[in-house]
């Protein structure tokens, strides 16, 4: 199964850092990332493939939930069906 990770607020140093870091603490493997500074805007969004992933999509939203709160960043994960029909024109 895989997800989209969108990372959206303010640059600073460590997002990457943050995000991946909880991902590998998951067994969750990146497959694609991109990411944009815009002034100082960052947004990110990142294609993940849990199919070896410890965690629960829902529990793993709640966890970037809470990270997003201490960092001041927007991240959320949806599962990639999910994320395909919303963008579907």
């Amino acid at each position: 199964m895989r997800a989209v990770i969108t990372v959206i607020g303010k640059d600073m140093v460590g997002i990457l850092a943050q995000i991946t870091a909880s991902c590998a603490t998951h067994g969750i493997n990146v497959l694609e990332v991109t990411q944009s500074i815009l002034q100082d805007v960052f947004a990110m969004i990142m294609l993940v493939d849990l199919t070896k992933s410890n965690i629960r999509i829902a529990d793993l939203s709640e966890e970037f939930d809470e990270l997003g709160r201490k960092m001041g960043l927007s991240i959320h994960v949806m599962h990639e069906d999910v994320f395909n029909s919303m963008h579907r024109i």
